[in-house]
Parts: C-alpha cells; structure tokens; sequence
C-alpha cells in the first residue's frame, strides 16, 4: 500500500515543473496529476477483487504491479496533459491491486476490533512514505528530472514484489476460493447491498476521502502559490503527515479500549467542530498566517487518523465471506464519491484556503447523519427483536 502513497505525494513537488513540460496552461489543471489516480484506484479493484476471490491474493498482487510498471512509462513519455491523465488513471488502476488485496487479507485472517488495529498498523507504514516521499520527489527533481521521480517508484515498487513474495504467505485457502464465473460482480453486489451498515460506512469514508483528497489535490498550490513556500512545502507536508500517523498508531490502541464505533463517532464530530471553527473565522478575510493554517490543518487530520481505519474494518467488519469483492466494491463506492467531490472543492482553491474547509464542515456534517441513521437503525433493530 505504500506504493500508492508514493505515487501521489513523490509528484507533488514537480506538479508545476511536468504542468508547464506537457503544456498545461491552467495551473489548476495539474491537480488532475493527483486526482486521476484516484479515479484508477476505484475503478481497478472491480476487476482484481472478484478475481482475487477465485485465483487467491497474491497473483494479483504481482499482476497490479506489472500494470503498474507499464502505466508508468506512459507518464514518463507523455508530452500532452491527456497522455499524462490516461497514463496516473493506468496507475491507479494498476495500485488498486496491492491497495484491495491488502485490506481483503487482513479480512481474511482478522476481525473486530482486532482487525481494525491491524488496519491501523498498516496505515501508519502507509504513511510514513509521505512524510519523506515529497522531499524526496524535489531532491530527484532539483538532481535529474521530473522523469527520474517515476523511475524511482518502479525500483521501488519492484523491491516491494521482491519482498512481498518472500515474506506474505498466500491467506485466501483452496477451500474458501469462490468458482469465477459472469455474475461473481452481480452476485457480490446483491449480498453486499443486504448490509445497511457496510453501505453506511463505506458512504461516510468517500465523504471523509474525498474531503482529504481536496487537501493531496492543492497542498502544492496552498503552500508554494499562495503562501510562497517552495522550499519548505515538502517539510509542511511531511510535517502534516505526521499528525495523521500519530492518531493512526494512537488508534491502534485506543480502539481496543473503546470500540471502533466510538471512535468514529467521537472523531467525526471533533473533525466537523474542528472545520466550521475554521470557516466562523476567516470566511470573511484572507488567508490566516501560514502557522494558524497550519494548526488547523494538523488538528483535522489528527482526527482523519481515527477514521481511516475504523471506517473501512467497520464497512469490511459484516462480509467477511467475500472479502475480495467486497474490499473491491466498497473501495469503488467511496472513490466514485471522493474523486468528484474533490474536483468540485478543489476548482474554488484559488487564492485562498478556505474552500477546503468548507468542504471539510459540508462532507463531515453529511457523515455524521448518516452515522446518526446507521446507530438509530440498530436501535430499532434491537427493540424490534425484544
């Protein structure tokens, strides 16, 4: 999974350099570099999820890698914004492989609480690679190219091939493989749509996704444009990353102490509270200093950190029995919402930061009825069966 995060954040630095190299001539339009391959990332796993159900995890994770490599020699070879856009979409497409094989082997082995500590584990390494991917992505581009960044995650992503194969073993058994056949994607569908709380949450995580995905979109046009932060801006973001990973390892613990529902919960308001502070504030001036911005941003993603991970073990949590295609569907649904909404938000990023936080109140306000809906249903449920 940290190949992912290396594919996006490595660029962020260069997205200016490769806009003007391939001839963009609206600055705005480089925030495609980062949002198609999110696009990618959702349509990919309906293909390798259901197949992962019949042929087992770890063959589709080398075929998501093989795609991955030839996706990105189109990038490296692009000299159109159109090329380059097709090219990170065949790189989403192709991480959506290792990104749902992952989360359906976790599925495979754990469950509950449990497995949503170990989804918090994982997230942590996840994101450890954008705290140095940025700084990375600009030493590579002030030394070479903005070509060698892509280079540089195709050795990387080999290495972790390398190391996938030797170490994983294969977690999806003979006896639990279900038969390929035409309607593995209708069947799926129809018995996962039986699970209300599986649709909830995976809703209320393209929300939050989608939300975030506005920030990935328009760090490098915040912090280097409008606040002319070149230098420092891979230092900020890793800086950033930071706070998320904190919550995201804090988590691990925590939810085995309150419960993921609680966590959610609690964390979904702070996330809102956090926001609309922020829009009260400063919807009638300017930019705030580049230090209060920052303190925002650091406590919102503090609280991404206790979402991540528990929503998504909280929508796999009920289907389990087909967790490949599951993991597949659910990735597709909050990607389908997220890459719209952050298109959307980002369009209104211009010349000042508060249209991400504007989107953070409306997406986090938005969650928080549907998690109202989702625990009033179980409510309900219970009186019923009494």
């Amino acid at each position: 999974m940290s190949v992912v995060a290396l594919a996006i954040d490595a660029l962020l630095p260069a997205l200016d350099v490769i806009g003007f190299s391939i001839g963009v001539t609206d600055p705005v339009d480089n925030q495609l570099l980062i949002i198609m391959i999110f696009l990618g990332l959702g349509v990919g796993p309906l293909i390798f999820g259901p197949i992962s159900d019949s042929l087992g995890r770890k063959p589709i994770v080398y075929l998501g890698f093989a795609f991955f490599i030839l996706a990105s020699f189109i990038c490296i070879y692009a000299t159109s914004l159109e090329m380059m856009v097709a090219g990170r979409i065949l790189q989403g497409i192709a991480l959506s492989a290792p990104r749902t094989i992952s989360i359906a082997m976790v599925r495979d082995v754990y469950q509950g609480d449990f497995m949503a500590r170990i989804m918090s584990f994982i997230t942590v390494v996840f994101l450890l690679v954008p705290m140095v991917a940025p700084a990375m992505g600009k030493w590579i581009l002030d030394t070479y190219n903005w070509q060698a960044i892509f280079y540089v995650q195709l050795i990387f992503a080999l290495l972790v091939s390398l190391w996938f194969w030797r170490r994983q073993p294969e977690t999806l058994s003979v006896a639990n493989r279900i038969p390929f056949s035409k309607t593995i994607f209708v069947d799926g569908m129809k018995e996962l749509i039986k699970y209300k709380r599986t649709l909830g949450f995976t809703v209320i995580s393209g929300f939050i996704v989608g939300s975030f995905l506005v920030y990935l979109s328009t760090a490098q046009q915040i912090f280097q444009e409008q606040y002319e932060l070149k230098e420092e801006f891979p230092f900020i973001f890793a800086g950033l990353a930071i706070t998320i990973g904190t919550s995201t390892f804090l988590n691990g613990t925590l939810v085995l102490k309150f419960g993921m529902e609680k966590m959610v919960t609690t964390f979904l308001i702070t996330y809102f509270c956090i926001s609309i502070l922020y829009v009260f504030l400063f919807a009638n001036t300017g930019n705030p200093s580049v230090e209060i911005l920052l303190l925002f941003f650091g406590l919102q993603f503090f609280a991404i950190g206790f979402l991540f991970g528990n929503l998504r073990a909280l929508a796999m949590e009920p289907i389990g029995h087909i967790a490949g295609i599951g993991a597949a569907i659910t990735g597709f649904i909050s990607t389908l919402m997220s890459v719209p909404i952050s298109t959307f938000i980002g369009r209104y990023v211009n010349d000042t930061a508060l249209p991400i936080f504007i989107g953070f109140s409306i997406c986090s306000m938005l969650s928080i009825g549907i998690l109202y809906y989702l625990k009033m249903s179980v409510k309900e449920k219970f009186a019923k069966s009494v």
